[in-house]
């Protein structure tokens, strides 16, 4: 016999007058139980009649997008890139692989070198440094950001924790322990630390005056307030805080002697916490000295003859690295870097170049009557 029940019934999965279940009755309208069914609740969200917008492109919309982003983006791009411009920079290779280097005696210079090797490099400047000028060094085909080297570091040991001081991490390794001592800092990120000296000179008349590199203020505030720590204790006497720890293999001197000022030396040294904060790309540099501008009516660095003297200590020749000093001024912008500049405007050319050929193509084929003509 033929079984008949609405299209409703079947769309809830049941016809009214029930079916039939093993071992039971029957499920639906006669036998009293839920009816089940998989049908999605009765809501906007999962009949999906949520009110939604959706942009219809025009003509009349696109091409002021394009025209706006471009008269927007290039002239912010000459801005940027103009102040950049304006950025007086002086750089010098002073790795001494050619021959005629004055540095190139010092080229295969080890760690532990005695005594160590200097070299003086003269150089003229043609323009005066307006403002406050920066001296950095730079490293080439230096990776600090191997995985294994960027985790070589105890974070709590550099914080002042005097149990990781003696029992520096397993991440230190192989550089957590020397001669059965605790190494302070451990790492291999300590143990390859920078520790050229650049002195600057201006020469005038045969006369070298020496220019005041200031040390102090290179560091993140937050670096040297709150991720760097000495050792609890008496902290007028550093040696006794570090008693029990040996120096870094490649140190010349252990980390309470980097400095004579005891707010500059042992973690809170400000060159060290520089070195510790790794670079992301194998050519980089870092910030070494402050020249600060002594006389508003004087440049801080007159157009002239220059020195550098360079104790030489810092090997890279066995890995390929070069190695730069560079002086640099900044502005509101940093220092000086023309790439944000010439994106802007090569992306506003792009943006007001697409606009009027949109509008040329929306000129000659917009009004083009598209419909198709139904014959009777």
């Amino acid at each position: 016999m033929a079984v008949n029940y609405s299209a409703k019934e079947e769309a809830d999965g049941h016809p009214s007058g029930g079916v039939g279940v093993p071992g039971g009755g029957a499920v639906g309208g006669g036998g009293g139980g839920a009816v089940k069914t998989r049908k999605p609740d009765n809501t906007a969200f999962k009949q999906q009649r949520l009110p939604a917008w959706q942009p219809i492109l025009t003509a009349g919309t696109v091409l002021p997008a394009f025209f706006i982003i471009g008269l927007i983006f290039i002239p912010i791009g000459i801005g940027i890139f103009v102040t950049s411009n304006n950025i007086r920079e002086y750089e010098i290779d002073y790795t001494g692989t050619e021959p005629s280097s004055p540095c190139n005696k010092c080229l295969n210079v080890s760690w532990d070198s005695t005594p160590p090797c200097t070299c003086t490099i003269n150089f003229t400047l043609e323009h005066s440094f307006e403002s406050n000028v920066f001296m950095y060094y730079g490293l080439s085909n230096f990776y600090q950001n191997h995985r294994r080297y960027v985790k070589s570091r105890d974070d709590s040991q550099l914080n002042g924790d005097n149990s990781s001081l003696l029992n520096p991490s397993k991440e230190c390794e192989p550089y957590r322990t020397n001669e059965d001592k605790p190494i302070a800092p451990c790492g291999a990120i300590a143990n390859s630390m920078f520790n050229d000296t650049l002195e600057l000179y201006r020469i005038d008349n045969d006369t070298k005056t020496p220019i005041t590199l200031i040390k102090k203020g290179i560091a993140w505030w937050t670096d040297k307030n709150v991720k760097f720590r000495n050792p609890t204790g008496d902290g007028n006497n550093l040696t006794a805080l570090f008693q029990g720890t040996t120096k870094p293999v490649n140190w010349p001197k252990p980390v309470y002697m980097l400095d004579s000022e005891p707010d500059n030396n042992g973690f809170i040294n400000e060159d060290f916490i520089v070195w510790m904060r790794t670079a992301a790309l194998p050519t980089f540099r870092k910030l070494y000295r402050l020249i600060e501008r002594k006389n508003n009516l004087q440049p801080t660095l007159q157009a002239g003859k220059y020195s550098l003297n360079i104790t030489y200590n810092y090997p890279v020749h066995s890995f390929d690295g070069r190695k730069r000093m560079i002086l640099s001024t900044i502005s509101w912008m940093g220092g000086k870097n023309p790439f944000l500049g010439i994106a802007y405007i090569t992306v506003g050319s792009i943006c007001f170049f697409l606009g009027v050929v949109l509008l040329i193509i929306h000129h000659k084929y917009g009004n083009r009557n598209t419909s198709a003509d139904i014959p009777n």
